[in-house]
């Protein structure tokens, strides 16, 4: 039996497949804390927790796996990014009430922006604090999922400057410094922060102010290419 043959006798409906899925998480800096997107689940299973924003694959409608997040995003959040970075899978036959689950994690850093419930499943789309999610029921298992993401933020701190993504197109060094400190959660020293990002050359001064404090503070925004620079040493050494 040829290759031809063989796939026109495949039968995928005789082998069992987990449930696929996706899900993103968000991360923004806003009013001095880092905040993550999550909704609220209005329909089963795990009907009335808060969930991260995702959804199962279409084979009619993705191509692959980013086609799906980036559609899932938009229809439960109305929310859009260009940088996603896959964080990893989760999966297993206790995860999801509906049967053996796999779910691909993104994770973003992206800046505030609004958001709002466009589906039946959802009731409610909100910008939650970090500090809050241990109030908070978690639908599936989102705690775990959470816990490696704010993990590799930590490290995105340290090592990149990623976290300038959660800041508006322009700010200034002393958003980007208090965005790192917040995550990192611990005071960064100033003289040596302002080296090390003028040295790795990965800012565009625009030649525009912002006052602070009476003080005008210069506005910058990132080079095309700076998310994929990587600290040789981190920020706290």
């Amino acid at each position: 039996m040829n290759e031809k043959s063989f796939l026109a006798a495949y039968n995928r409906a005789d082998y069992t497949s987990p449930l696929l899925s996706v899900d993103a998480v968000l991360f923004t800096y806003h009013d001095g804390l880092i905040k993550v997107l999550l909704v609220h689940r209005s329909s089963h299973p795990d009907k009335g927790k808060w969930a991260l924003p995702g959804g199962f694959v279409d084979e009619a409608l993705d191509r692959n796996l980013d086609d799906t997040i980036h559609r899932k995003l938009q229809e439960k959040t109305g929310v859009g990014t260009a940088y996603l970075d896959q964080l990893g899978s989760f999966g297993g036959s206790k995860r999801d009430k509906r049967g053996w689950s796999v779910t691909v994690v993104y994770t973003a850093m992206v800046a505030h922006q609004a958001c709002a419930s466009l589906v039946d499943t959802v009731d409610d789309v909100r910008w939650v604090a970090l500090e809050e999610l241990d109030s908070l029921k978690l639908a599936f298992d989102h705690a775990q999922i959470l816990a490696a993401a704010r993990q590799r933020l930590r490290q995105k701190a340290l090592y990149s400057i990623i976290p300038a993504y959660t800041l508006n197109e322009r700010f200034t060094l002393p958003e980007l410094q208090a965005v790192h400190e917040v995550i990192l959660e611990k005071p960064l020293q100033k003289k040596s922060f302002r080296r090390r990002i003028e040295l790795a050359e990965l800012l565009i001064d625009t030649g525009e102010k912002q006052s602070e404090g009476g003080r005008p503070a210069s506005l910058y925004r990132l080079k095309p290419d700076a998310s994929t620079y990587t600290f040789v040493r981190n920020l706290e050494s």
